[in-house]
């Protein structure tokens, strides 16, 4: 997905996730907040969406948020885990 294409993000404070709405369909990150740290806990992309780097647009968003307010990164949802290893430059950011 080249960054002309990139979906707009919001952070859903209240529902503690990343969405983002594509063709009518919400795909999300949740997390949960627990002093300095963020644990992303689970990455939904429904499949009408599938496939459109929608998920890693996502992934970046829920990094750079944690990068930005000086948070480390707890990855349990195994696709941000899968996207940290393929992407060394966010290692720094696991706790």
């Amino acid at each position: 997905m080249s960054t002309d294409n990139a979906p707009s993000i919001h952070n859903d404070d209240a529902a503690s996730r990343f969405e983002t709405t594509v063709d009518g369909h919400t795909a999300h990150v949740e997390y949960r907040r627990t002093g300095d740290t963020i644990e992303l806990t689970h990455t939904i992309v429904p499949p009408a969406i599938e496939g459109r780097g929608i998920g890693t647009s996502l992934a970046e968003y829920a990094l750079a948020f944690a990068r930005t307010n000086s948070l480390k990164v707890i990855p349990t949802c195994a696709f941000i885990s899968a996207h940290i290893a393929a992407h060394p430059e966010h290692a720094d950011l696991v706790a």
